[in-house]
């Protein structure tokens, strides 16, 4: 068989619970959405998770279980015309075959409010299972009536342990894998490999499929079973086909640690172009967002301080955002960040500051709070002298001569 009829990832996909890897606290035997559909009880869900970790696939397993008729609609291509398209085929096939439709609705997050609108009589009146995929969080992307109609399942990034799986059974399945060649992987590029995918069963099998092919050209004939050579895929090979398929990101490797320093040091050289581009190399290589706000939050303190305020807020403001839209809506907020954070003025008077207290702290642990300083919430902490002579500075007009400092530490200036 020509092994290039259709992308590895659409072949290998699993057609029952047996060769679905993942989800197993919402799949595995006893768990709630699996007792769904093994009792045939399912009503509309919203799938919510990451690409790549099986939500049309689940959705295609759930539709043969319930012996129910499938259609893919993407959010991206279609609208309402094709809906009442699918609609009426839908109510037909019911009738004179009287087999349920499940309408599997993909990034349904893109549809506007009255699309979704739009699927709210479908459900009610139960003329169609509707099944949502979406990345984005359906509380903000899924409006409310849709959302309280439908049971939402959350799905988590695959496993590096379940990559090497699925890149296993691809790599032995005669009939629809590449178990008709002779391929050689190394460990560490089968590592590599479902590293860089990032929990995207997708990315990891396109990925092999490059590098396979691109190795491939000394079997006769090229890319098809029945050859005599070995095709033989090391660590340089799974790099290359991802730079193809998917910008390389590795989270472990050292080009992660350069990318982040780039950015870092961009910011703080002021240098706003070279600083947005180092973060769209990470942010479109599929670096998790939350991480690079972080690192942006940290940079505002420490490199900007005192010297401009507004740029915590602003990047505060930015990882909020990112919390709330994922990716990709949330690029423009980074991006904002780090354009302000490069074009503010520096200081890390507060983060130099910080560290020489840090060390006196260490050294000065043994010291007590000066007694004026101290609460006195009971009477015999009153009498003994906790707080005595404190001066409440609200009740002075204009600066306080006080001591916050141990004594020995009198006059230490940090900032």
């Amino acid at each position: 068989m020509n092994i290039i009829t259709a992308p590895l990832a659409d072949r290998m996909r699993p057609t029952n619970f047996d060769a679905f890897f993942g989800q197993q606290d919402l799949v595995g035997e006893g768990k709630l959405l699996r007792k769904l559909i093994d009792g045939d009880n399912i009503s509309s869900l919203i799938f919510w998770g990451p690409p790549g970790v099986g939500k049309t696939t689940l959705a295609e397993i759930i539709a043969t279980k319930t012996k129910s008729h499938f259609e893919l609609l993407s959010a991206v291509e279609s609208g309402k015309e094709r809906l009442r398209q699918l609609v009426s085929a839908a109510e037909e096939r019911m009738t004179k075959e009287h087999k349920r439709t499940i309408l599997f609705i993909d990034e349904i997050h893109r549809w506007s409010k009255s699309q979704q609108d739009a699927l709210l009589p479908l459900v009610e009146k139960g003329r169609i299972i509707l099944i949502g995929a979406t990345t984005e969080n359906p509380s903000f992307e899924i409006i409310g009536p849709l959302l309280s109609r439908s049971r939402v399942f959350i799905l988590k990034k695959l496993s590096e342990l379940e990559i090497v799986e699925i890149i296993k059974r691809a790599l032995n399945d005669k009939e629809r894998g590449l178990g008709n060649l002779k391929i050689e992987i190394d460990a560490d590029a089968l590592e590599l490999l479902a590293d860089l995918s990032g929990g995207d069963a997708r990315v990891a099998l396109n990925g092999l499929e490059l590098a396979v092919k691109a190795n491939s050209v000394h079997i006769t004939p090229p890319f098809q079973g029945g050859g005599e050579g070995v095709v033989r895929i090391a660590t340089a090979d799974i790099k290359e086909a991802l730079q193809k398929t998917h910008l390389i990101f590795d989270k472990k490797g050292e080009e992660f640690y350069n990318l982040i320093s780039a950015l870092h040091k961009s910011m703080r050289g002021s240098d706003a172009n070279a600083a947005l581009y180092w973060l769209a190399r990470m942010f479109e290589g599929g670096a998790d967002p939350l991480y690079i706000a972080r690192r942006v939050l940290r940079f505002a303190a420490e490199d900007i301080g005192v010297a401009d305020s507004r740029a915590l807020l602003i990047a505060n403001a930015a990882y909020d955002a990112c919390h709330k839209l994922g990716v990709p809506e949330c690029n423009v907020h980074l991006a904002e960040a780090v354009v302000y954070c490069a074009l503010a003025k520096k200081s890390n008077a507060l983060y130099a500051g910080y560290m020489k207290a840090a060390e006196d702290a260490k050294a000065t642990s043994h010291l007590g709070v000066p007694i004026h300083l101290r609460n006195a919430p009971t009477k015999f902490m009153k009498d003994i002298g906790y707080g005595k002579d404190y001066k409440y500075n609200p009740d002075f007009d204009g600066s306080v001569s006080q001591e916050y400092l141990p004594e020995e530490l009198k006059g230490k200036k940090y900032i």
